[in-house]
């Protein structure tokens, strides 16, 4: 076969070919780069070209990778891992000269908290730096830092994570919050009110929290109704304003919605609750990665709690 010209090839078409590895969607893959999907189409015509190969067949759920796509994935992220290391300055990751994209996981209150400052700190400084937030399941975190899905996670842990570097960003402690108004759960309901309230809670199958919650009950001979399970603090705080469910949530979580939650204590003893950022270890060597780490870190410790409520109930 014929040696094809490397000039055929450009960064542009190997972080499609990246993209479209790691979502399997060119529709993802063009969010993923922050380009339209015709463009991402182009880019993928041009690759097809270049190797001689289809690369990616159409599915009814969207692409799937050729067997020469399989073996060449690898080297494609080697490759783009070599020239993001090359390019970063000796002396450290400078933002305001920097066009990469960085993707974060994490919660809708990690996100209250840490992006805006963030994105305005990129702004005033002239960067061209962007940011994806996406909001993942917890149980899948940790492999898809270690897959590349992710840069950097913001986690909420009972204990510190051993599957990937982490550092503390802030603890709290745990709370029941009702809607404002609620007929039984006030500052002096009992452990049989919190039991036979409908609960919503975060996450299903996925939550250290509830399972160490129903250990405690256990405990005590207690069982609690589970009624709801949603995906973020947003969508529960929705249901606890219009309904007599409860949820218990971090304290910093509940005093965001103080116009519309009332906050009481927990009729029971809960370790307290921690979020961490974390990140995987090869990222050790990468600037970029660690300067979006120290960033997060500065930003949540610096930012105050939430009302005047969060220091004491």
């Amino acid at each position: 076969m014929a040696q094809r010209d490397i000039r055929s090839l450009d960064v542009g078409m190997l972080r499609t070919f990246d993209a479209l590895m790691r979502e399997r969607s060119v529709s993802r893959a063009a969010t993923r780069l922050f380009l339209s999907q015709p463009a991402v189409s182009a880019s993928l015509n041009r690759l097809r070209d270049t190797f001689g190969d289809p690369l990616f067949t159409r599915t009814a759920h969207g692409v799937e990778p050729t067997a020469r796509a399989q073996a060449l994935a690898g080297q494609v992220e080697r490759v783009l891992a070599d020239l993001s290391a090359m390019l970063e300055p000796g002396e450290g990751f400078d933002p305001a000269g920097s066009q990469r994209i960085f993707r974060i996981s994490g919660g809708d209150y990690a996100s209250h908290l840490l992006l805006p400052r963030l994105a305005n700190e990129l702004v005033a400084c002239g960067s061209r730096v962007r940011i994806y937030w996406e909001t993942s399941s917890f149980l899948t975190l940790t492999e898809r830092l270690r897959k590349g899905d992710f840069d950097i996670a913001v986690l909420p842990r009972l204990q510190p994570p051993s599957d990937c570097e982490s550092e503390l960003l802030y603890e709290d402690r745990y709370v029941v919050a009702v809607r404002l108004g609620h007929p039984t759960m006030t500052q002096q309901a009992t452990l049989d009110d919190f039991c036979e309230a409908p609960h919503v809670f975060l996450g299903y199958g996925s939550s250290a929290l509830d399972d160490l919650i129903d250990q405690v009950l256990a405990r005590l001979g207690r069982t609690r109704t589970m009624s709801v399970a949603m995906t973020s603090f947003g969508q529960i705080v929705d249901l606890l304003a219009q309904t007599d469910h409860v949820a218990v949530m971090p304290l910093r979580v509940a005093e965001r919605f103080r116009h519309l939650l009332a906050v009481h204590p927990l009729p029971f003893e809960l370790q307290g609750y921690r979020s961490v950022v974390c990140w995987n270890r090869r990222s050790n060597s990468d600037a970029g990665v660690l300067w979006l780490k120290d960033a997060l870190l500065r930003i949540g410790r610096d930012a105050p709690a939430e009302g005047a409520a969060a220091s004491e109930l």
